[in-house]
């Protein structure tokens, strides 16, 4: 059935076009017009009324949401959540495993695999972050699940498995080289994460295959002394790193403002992507989290002993207001930052991350205080305009 957006504001790879119009089928847009003219009866018309409309949300790092988290490695918990964050703007999803056994990998990825064959779906492949971390930096992880880098492992996960697209690790660990040579060659990202590591090590990561930094800033370590000596640490030593893309959670709390600026002015719009990092409690009526470990304090998960963060209830909808009300970063980056960008970093940017002709026809609706409005993804919509 031919759609058709009128009125809009819209975002698109070349700017802003004011009261212009997308047109689109089930699934793909048609066009994208400098104008509002209907162009069919035949057409259903939403009306944006001057409202903010820009390619829906990709998110790249999500544990969970609705109650439910993708841990479990049921049918059912991945419907629930992704359907609790598609409702904040989120039409494409990498879902992600904190660190787990084996046998939790392996039904995750078998229940991702099916939903990423089925039509439209939002799924597009399983981020596993961990379990090869250091101990030191496990934060919210599982402790009990976390070890070095094992083939016996990652090789029957990687061959028995095609739906794996991201796979996070401590660089410094035994093993850890060997890891990203392997799992890139097999189109997989490899990404630091939950790490020590210095510019030494960082830089022989990049050489082995790391281009992304996990949750930037958080579980990993900034400049430092070693008793009368200046050290740098992880943070400056990806910075170094011109290609190395990172993420943040941009609620406001797991990086303050003005370091969300910092890295916005630094890594710039093209290698940074805005993350919920979010827990089965995200989008979501309970305060309950899925780990019992885990407390919900002052807008954030926390482990209970308030050592460490331990993850967000952010949603989508959630880092683009907070990026542009808190950080003060333009609403045209923000919404590139969670769209545009992560869909280029996990390469599927030929068909998401921007409303342009022949993509999916996702979309989020923006009021003029930047509140989400509307959400359409595959050419239904989840959200209907309010």
């Amino acid at each position: 059935m031919l759609k058709q957006i009128v009125n809009g504001r819209i975002l698109t790879p070349q700017g802003w076009i004011a009261g212009g119009s997308v047109v689109y089928d089930d699934s793909r847009i048609l066009e994208v017009r400098n104008n509002s003219y209907v162009i069919s009866e035949a057409a259903e018309v939403i009306d944006a009324r001057g409202m903010t409309v820009a390619p829906g949300g990709v998110e790249i790092h999500i544990h969970g949401g609705g109650g439910r988290d993708f841990m479990e490695g049921t049918e059912d918990a991945f419907r629930e959540a992704i359907k609790a964050h598609m409702l904040h703007g989120t039409t494409s999803i990498f879902p992600t495993l904190s660190s787990s056994t084996i046998p939790m990998i392996e039904a995750a990825a078998e229940t991702c695999t099916k939903l990423m064959e089925e039509p439209d779906s939002p799924v597009l492949g399983l981020h596993l972050e961990g379990h090869y971390l250091n101990m030191r930096k496990a934060g919210g992880q599982f402790p009990e699940n976390i070890k070095d880098p094992d083939p016996k492992e990652y090789v029957h996960i990687v061959e028995d498995y095609n739906c794996v697209r991201r796979w996070d690790a401590a660089p410094e660990l035994p093993g850890a080289m060997q890891f990203g040579k392997y799992i890139t060659s097999k189109g997989i990202i490899a990404a630091v994460a939950h790490t020590e590591a210095d510019y030494k090590i960082i830089k022989e990561a990049r050489e082995s295959g790391y281009s992304h930094a996990t949750h930037f800033y958080n579980a990993m370590p900034g400049f430092h002394n070693n008793r009368e000596y200046k050290h740098e640490g992880t943070v400056e030593s990806i910075y170094l790193m011109d290609d190395m893309t990172v993420e943040m959670i941009a609620d406001g709390i797991h990086v303050p403002h003005t370091i969300m600026r910092l890295i916005y002015k630094i890594k710039g719009v093209e290698r940074t992507a805005l993350i919920t990092d979010a827990l089965a409690c995200s989008a979501s009526a309970t305060d309950k989290a899925f780990d019992p470990r885990v407390i919900i304090e002052d807008g954030v998960c926390k482990l209970a002993d308030r050592s460490a963060l331990a993850g967000s209830i952010a949603t989508m909808d959630r880092l683009v207001k907070t990026a542009v009300d808190i950080a003060e970063i333009p609403l045209a980056d923000a919404l590139r930052m969670a769209s545009e960008t992560p869909a280029r970093i996990m390469g599927v940017y030929d068909r998401k991350g921007s409303i342009q002709r022949g993509k999916d026809a996702d979309f989020m609706i923006l009021d003029h205080d930047n509140y989400l409005r509307g959400v359409i993804a595959m050419g239904k919509q989840v959200l209907n305009i309010i």
